[in-house]
This record gives structure tokens, C-alpha cells and sequence, in this order.
């Protein structure tokens, strides 16, 4: 079966988009097949791989009952797909609650799609809303992208209180895959700190690999492209390629 990894957290601009493109895509390069499942309204995913939420896409999956399989997309990167969504997605925040069971719509989504990719990464949104809650509800773990920047370490506690809530009432097999540093400044003292306050917090959940801040990594979504294919020589490609490691052989 597909091992399915939400990548989330509530806070905005802290490099969950850059990280589901590119931990995909490395994860691609390394011979391992994905499917990246943008569950994010703005579609910063679907765009960041060159694509277009033509019909049909991640909302009529959710709420038309549209088989996950027709929604899937390839990508210019080999063995790496992409389900797609557009601001129509906005919509499910509010239709869900007319709907019983609404939780596990992506989870049976995903069940139609089995045993066909290695690893299903979850785009997230901003928020603990709605459609956060259905992919941790399809999740087996949570990848959480955490900015070397003040308030970060608070805004992954209150992530982490969610998990156990959806955990115990609703996906017992749910857990905290891991912690990743992005956009690591090695040149200031505050992002040194932040590194070291949630490695004494969280220990052993902090990945080893960061990401640092880069230029090239920030260009690469405007072209439609992975930093791998936009520029593998920096040093945003070879962290994403190192996080790819790492997270293989936490899973081994």
C-alpha cells in the first residue's frame, strides 16, 4: 500500500508547497513513484509543476464523487503525478458540513488508488480547517515544515495538538513523521536558535537535513519546475535530495 504523508502546518509562507514540489520530486529522482495531491484552494502545487486544474480536479473528487484515478495528472518529472486543484476548492469548507463522514472523503479517494505509488504527499493548506483535517483523517503520518523564524516553534505546537485530536477520535494510525527546518539562514543567530530550541523540543522528530534559504529554490515554482530540473547544481536541490534520503530511511 501507499505510505501517505500530510505535509502541514497552519501557518502561512513556511515552505510547505516548496517542500511537497520538491521532497516529491527527490523522492521521484531516487526512483520512488508519487502522486502529489494539492489540497490547498490556491493551488500553489498544481502551478509550482506547471499545470492547470482543468476538469476534472481535487474538488470534484471530494465532492462529486469523481474516481481519484481520472483526476491524476503527469508531470514533466518521471514518476512523479499530480491531482490538481483551483480556488473551486474553496467550497468544500462549506459543503463538508452538510455531508456525513465528510472526514474520510480523501481517505476513500485514496483507497481506489492502492498499491499504485510508494509515496501520496498532501499539499495542506493554512489552516486547521476542513480540508486539512480530511487529509490528516487519509494520512499515515505528518510531515511539518518549520521556518527558522519567531513564533514557529508555537504555531507546531498547536499543529501537534491537532494531530492527537484526530488521532484519538478519528485515524489511530496517524503520527508526526517528522520535522523539517526550512529556510535556514546559517548566517543569523535567530534561525540557530529556532534550530536548536525545537531540536532540545521535539529531539529526534527534527530531521537532520535543512533547507536553507535560496534564491534558486524561490525562482524554480515560476518556471513551472523542481529546483532538480530548474537548477540541480544548487543548494536547494542537493537539500531536498538529502531530505529524500533521510526520509526513506526513517521509513525503512
Amino acid at each position: 500500500m501507499s505510505r501517505i504523508i500530510a505535509i502541514a502546518n497552519q501557518k502561512g509562507g513556511v515552505g510547505k508547497t516548496t517542500t511537497a514540489i520538491n521532497l516529491g520530486a527527490a523522492l521521484a529522482a531516487l526512483e520512488k513513484s508519487v502522486l502529489l495531491i494539492d489540497c490547498d484552494p490556491q493551488g500553489n502545487a498544481t502551478r509550482g509543476l506547471g499545470q492547470e486544474a482543468e476538469d476534472p480536479h481535487l474538488y470534484q473528487v471530494l465532492l462529486d464523487d469523481v474516481p481519484l484515478r481520472e483526476a491524476v495528472l503527469p508531470t514533466p518529472f518521471p514518476q512523479l503525478d499530480l491531482v490538481p486543484t483551483n480556488r473551486e476548492l474553496v467550497g468544500a469548507e462549506v459543503e463538508f458540513v452538510q455531508i456525513e463522514g465528510w472526514e474520510h472523503s480523501l481517505a476513500r479517494a485514496l483507497g481506489e488508488v492502492g498499491s499504485e505509488y510508494e509515496t501520496v504527499l498532501l499539499d495542506c493548506p493554512p489552516s486547521l480547517g476542513h480540508l486539512t483535517v480530511c487529509s490528516l483523517v487519509a494520512a499515515d503520518g505528518v510531515l511539518v515544515p518549520l521556518q527558522c523564524e519567531y513564533f514557529a516553534l508555537e504555531g507546531v505546537s498547536e499543529l501537534i495538538r491537532t494531530v492527537g485530536r484526530v488521532q484519538r477520535a478519528l485515524n489511530p494510525r496517524l503520527e508526526i513523521e517528522g520535522i523539517v527546518l526550512t529556510m535556514f539562514d546559517e548566517r543569523t543567530n535567530l534561525a540557530r536558535e529556532v534550530a536548536a530550541e525545537a531540536r532540545s523540543h521535539f529531539e529526534d522528530r527534527v530531521y537532520e537535513t535543512v533547507v536553507p534559504r535560496n534564491v534558486r529554490l524561490a525562482e524554480a515554482p515560476s518556471h513551472g519546475l523542481p529546483i532538480l530540473q530548474y537548477d540541480i547544481r544548487s543548494r536547494g536541490a542537493e537539500a531536498f535530495l538529502a531530505l529524500a534520503k533521510e526520509f526513506l530511511q526513517k521509513a525503512a
